[in-house]
């Protein structure tokens, strides 16, 4: 055989193997430029409004028996006050890139509008909003007597972690965000282990596996230290727990009994585990639902979904490392934190969902009111615009608007 036949034979081989390769990892290299550009800013509202596309999700279906809040007109403080500056509340929306606000008083959607392509039937990217309602389910889980007690250890049901930075840590420690795993949770650093763990999730890679490449770095229960893996370590215990997906049971449980009126999709790595730390995409109207059920208790129109005391505990710091305040030492926030949600600095009975980006279910039982807020702001990262201050202040300030 001649060389140059030789050479043809061995171009069309590789071009054969490219193109086989490229069809083979072709869904793996699309997730990945989305995890890439997520947050570039001419693309960061079309994603948040459209994951699912570009990953795995599961979907649940809207309730066979759909809600409605009733509606009346209403509109929003035309200022807010932080430190004492005043700021539009219009200019501020824009700035912080809103997508969707809605605001429920009294039981009545009193304000709801959509920017820059959302709507009342899209669904948005909740990032950690999601991690409340894993904490619901959790609750639920434990009611129904799937899970003993908060007291016991995740390795007792997830043995996988022995070993790990997880091994004989409380699950109460990893509901709130003091399971002493070392973990850099800053998305504005490349190379952040956060930012590795999305980058592995485009991959299809394993979330069980990277949970449990994770090291200690605190005796757990003593520092306050977000790590959002914990949430993922909690939907490892309740998949083991229960037997069944996190999207079923969440299906079953809140979903349909709610009367949602749009699907859910929740994303999930190629091994069909919910991205519990973030990966829920919900409609705005039944993020609301879900910040009104908190709002009442766990009652929903008479029917007890999440148990009552669950949601009071789940609220409630109990330890000084949970402390909301100014320069806590046992804590990298100055807010408070309890089973997976915030207690904002100088909150007198609030409390907050949120997630990365400025996702925010705000609740605020003493004036009957629930704010939610989604956004896609690329400018998330520049910290010296004080963006959480100034969303914790706009929220007040629609409080005291309804008052």
């Amino acid at each position: 055989m001649s060389f140059f036949k030789i050479l043809k034979n061995a171009i069309i081989l590789f071009v054969a193997v490219i193109i086989v390769a490229g069809i083979y990892y072709s869904n793996n290299l699309f997730r990945l430029y989305t995890a890439i550009t997520l947050y570039d800013e001419d693309k960061i509202v079309e994603n948040f409004l459209s994951l699912p596309d570009s990953f795995n999700a599961n979907r649940i279906e809207p309730s066979s028996t759909p809600f409605s809040f009733p509606e009346e007109s209403g509109e929003l403080p035309a200022t807010f006050t932080v430190n004492g500056e005043s700021f539009d509340t219009e200019s501020f929306l824009t700035d912080s890139g809103t997508t969707g606000l809605l605001v429920i008083k009294d039981g009545v959607i009193r304000y709801e509008n959509y920017y820059r392509g959302h709507a009342p039937e899209r669904l948005h990217i909740s990032w950690s909003m999601g991690k409340s309602f894993v904490s619901a389910l959790f609750g639920i889980a434990i009611d129904e007597g799937y899970i003993k007690s908060i007291e016991e250890k995740v390795t007792d049901y997830v043995p996988e972690l022995v070993g790990s930075g997880y091994d004989e840590v409380r699950i109460k420690d990893v509901l709130q965000m003091s399971s002493g795993v070392k973990f850099n949770e800053d998305y504005g650093d490349f190379h952040s282990d956060i930012n590795r763990f999305s980058r592995a999730v485009a991959f299809g890679s394993s979330l069980d596996e990277f949970a449990a490449s994770l090291e200690r770095e605190k005796q757990p229960g003593t520092y306050n230290h977000y790590v959002s893996i914990d949430t993922q370590v909690l939907g490892m215990v309740l998949t083991r727990a229960l037997d069944v997906s996190l999207t079923e049971y969440l299906r079953v449980k809140l979903w349909e009994p709610m009367g949602m009126e749009f699907p859910v999709y929740w994303l999930k790595d190629d091994f069909d585990m919910e991205l519990a730390l973030g990966g829920l995409n919900v409609a705005l109207r039944d993020y609301a639902k879900f910040g009104w059920l908190y709002l009442n208790k766990g009652n929903w129109q008479g029917k007890q979904l999440v148990p009552a005391q669950w949601i009071a505990d789940s609220v409630t710091p109990d330890a000084p490392h949970l402390m909301p305040g100014e320069n806590n030492p046992a804590s990298s926030s100055s807010n408070g934190y309890g089973y997976q949600w915030w207690i904002p600095l100088g909150a007198d009975d609030e409390y907050i969902a949120q997630g990365i980006y400025h996702q925010y279910i705000y609740i605020d039982p003493d004036q009957n009111l629930v704010v939610v807020k989604n956004s896609a702001n690329h400018r998330y990262n520049e910290r010296q615009h004080n963006w959480s201050a100034k969303h914790y202040a706009m929220f007040r300030a629609v409080s005291d608007f309804y008052r």
